[in-house]
């Protein structure tokens, strides 16, 4: 099978990931007082109608460095980190190659408080996960057995190195697998899982929160345990659960949909309780990352404009809104302990940039 075969994969995989994510509804920006927004884009991106993915923000770690990918002229996709202080480096995976439109060198997907970067790359056949270290010095990673690795989950990647990701088999079968920070792999699959699993987020303690496929194609989520132990659940009412984040404490945090496919955000805590969150007036929530303090943040919708906002409620329970000015849709990525948000949003010309939002 050829390159544009196994890209296509990942394109599917990614769009859909992200629409499930991030596309929830509709909403309004609103100015949140005290914070500051900034917009960036990667030097030598280039935006275009054609293919609007500019610059896009994966993940942000506790320095404020945030990571993810961009387009140059042909639409192909490399990975690069910006540093707290607003310099950037751009990377690919030596090996890598995206000759195609709309093609996947490298793609930066989670870092660690230190500055290790993980994500996926594809070579001339298919695509791979790699670990990159503060260094610079780049690690392939693949599961025995591995036909295509990818590593997309929003917290892919812990303190102390270890990383979450899937990978298919020789029948295109996707499996979870860990990669502890000694390089040991260890592979599973969530009870029940039929068409896929896959893990979104690791924490600090190696708790492992992510999602899978049963036979009917309906996601529901799963916590594993260190001992290896895995938990699947869905919250009450949910036809649908995706599971995104998780911090210290064990909870995680993501979104389901009900039976009349309104979309909620949801809290499970460590001891397997849940509690729901809908934004105010919002048309569909989700939550995308929780921070280690329990502050949350995801997108809303609000039908009384075409706009899709970012939100952040506090741990104390202050709800905020905002939007990056221009925004027609704010995708949010991350939160870091500082309350730091970061992610991507959409300009009124349908273009995609980075921001970050600091309160």
């Amino acid at each position: 099978m050829k390159t544009r075969s196994y890209s296509s994969i990942l394109i599917t995989t990614l769009l859909a990931l992200g629409l499930l994510i991030c596309m929830l509804g509709l909403g309004v920006p609103a100015k949140a007082q005290g914070a500051k927004i900034i917009t960036f884009d990667v030097p030598g991106s280039v935006c275009k109608a054609s293919f609007p993915e500019c610059t896009v923000v994966n993940a942000i770690n506790p320095e404020g460095v945030v990571v993810g990918s961009y387009a140059d002229a042909n639409a192909a996709i490399h990975a690069y980190l910006r540093a707290a202080d607003g310099t950037f480096t751009k990377f690919d995976v030596p090996g890598s190659q995206c000759p195609s439109f709309f093609s996947f060198c490298t793609v930066a997907v989670g870092i660690d408080p230190l500055g290790a970067i993980t994500g996926f790359f594809c070579d001339a056949i298919t695509c791979h996960g790699f670990m990159r270290s503060p260094q610079g010095a780049i690690t392939r990673i693949d599961p025995p057995g591995a036909v295509l690795t990818s590593i997309m989950g929003p917290q892919p990647i812990n303190p102390s190195g270890a990383i979450v990701g899937n990978y298919a088999d020789a029948n295109f079968v996707l499996h979870g697998f860990l990669r502890a920070s000694d390089g040991t792999i260890t592979t599973f699959d969530a009870p029940g899982s039929i068409n896929g699993t896959s893990p979104s987020a690791i924490s600090p303690t190696g708790l492992i929160a992510g999602n899978y496929l049963d036979a009917n194609f309906t996601s529901h989520g799963f916590l594993r345990t260190l001992d290896g132990h895995i938990t699947t659940f869905d919250p009450p009412g949910s036809f649908f659960t995706q599971a995104n984040g998780i911090n210290p404490a064990g909870t995680i945090v993501g979104f389901y949909a009900d039976s009349d496919s309104n979309q909620h955000g949801f809290l499970r805590a460590r001891d397997g309780t849940f509690s729901t969150f809908d934004f105010p007036g919002g048309a569909g929530t989700g939550i995308a990352a929780i921070n280690p303090a329990g502050a949350i943040t995801g997108s809303y919708g609000n039908v009384s404009t075409n706009a899709l906002d970012g939100f952040v409620r506090a741990a104390s329970g202050v709800l905020t809104s905002f939007a990056p000015p221009d925004s027609i849709a704010t995708f949010v990525s991350g939160i870091n302990p500082a309350g730091v948000t970061a992610g991507t949003y959409i300009d009124t010309a349908f273009l995609e940039h980075g921001f970050l939002r600091i309160p």
